[in-house]
């Protein structure tokens, strides 16, 4: 295995805030899913991923850097010593090398946990409200089942026990750590436990009042608007927002936006207009109005 250093492109003295973020650029940037069908990035991906198992536990960071084990986590043979179990003579290493490497880092008392595995994914607005199972490349190279729940939220870790990078001498397996990031929803936005929404409405609907129908996440309900209803009145559907807990959920608010004739309707002008030549109200008080509003020079 190559010096992990150079794998990452870091200089020894490297902190380990530097290796865990190099470690996840380089991630993002060779991980299968952007570069299907790329052997190189692919074998490129897994020399990152084993780099980073070693240089991101301190204890065996030290022993690596004084000479101790060597790139792979086993002892360094002493010099003109031999094993059994080397390279063979093609260079190639023996198929059953990572076995007795193993074994010879558990006999020499080393024990290195797993390091973590951390993947951004990408869902619909929808997907993340109601749940979905998805299928993920993670950076050791396993493709894992994650269960998205409903009413994941935005920036949520999700954590998979055990599907990290593999310890050394018997070390525990490190775990999948799946962030979540949301695509945002023409209609809907999620506030906390909420959903917001406009709904559009006729005139007549908000001068008459009358029952149409609001989307929510879960399709389709029928509400009753109010006469005399305006736009940015709001009107409040208990129990359909997002899930919080095993039977609870927030509320959805549906915010009313009353909509006119795509094409002007010559009935409706000249019946506003003889009416507002009638009954003149006004909507905007004076102190609202900004300094010198409607001054013309």
């Amino acid at each position: 295995m190559k010096d992990p250093y150079a794998v990452l492109g870091l200089r020894r003295g490297a902190s380990a805030e530097e290796i865990k973020a190099t470690y996840r650029r380089l991630a993002r940037e060779l991980h299968p899913d952007r570069r299907p069908g790329d052997a190189r990035a692919e074998e490129k991906f897994k020399h990152v991923g084993a780099a980073y198992a070693l240089l991101s536990d301190a204890e065996t960071r030290a022993r690596y850097d004084l000479g101790e084990i060597d790139a792979s986590g086993a002892p360094r043979a002493r010099r003109g010593a031999s094993s059994p179990f080397g390279t063979a003579a093609s260079g190639r290493r023996h198929p059953f090398d990572r076995f007795f490497r193993d074994r010879a880092a558990h006999a020499a008392g080393i024990k290195v946990d797993g390091a973590n595995v951390d993947y951004t994914l990408k869902i619909k607005f929808l997907e993340a409200a109601r749940g979905v199972v998805k299928h993920v490349s993670m950076t050791n190279g396993k493709r894992l089942k994650v269960t998205i729940p409903p009413g994941t939220r935005a920036g949520q870790v999700l954590r998979l026990r055990g599907q990290g990078m593999p310890g050394l001498g018997g070390g525990a397996t490190g775990d999948a750590l799946v962030e979540i990031a949301v695509q945002p929803h023409l209609v809907f936005r999620a506030d906390g436990d909420d959903i917001h929404a406009e709904l559009p409405v006729t005139l007549g609907e908000a001068v008459l009042g009358g029952r149409v129908e609001a989307e929510t996440i879960d399709g389709p309900v029928v509400v009753t608007i109010p006469e005399g209803a305006n736009t940015g009145t709001i009107l409040r559907l208990k129990g359909k927002g997002l899930a919080k807990g095993a039977d609870r959920r927030g509320d959805h608010y549906a915010v009313l936006k009353i909509v006119l004739p795509s094409r002007p309707d010559p009935d409706l002008v000249e019946f506003v207009r003889a009416w507002n030549a009638r009954r003149p109200y006004k909507v905007r008080s004076q102190a609202s109005a900004p300094p010198d509003a409607g001054d013309e020079t």
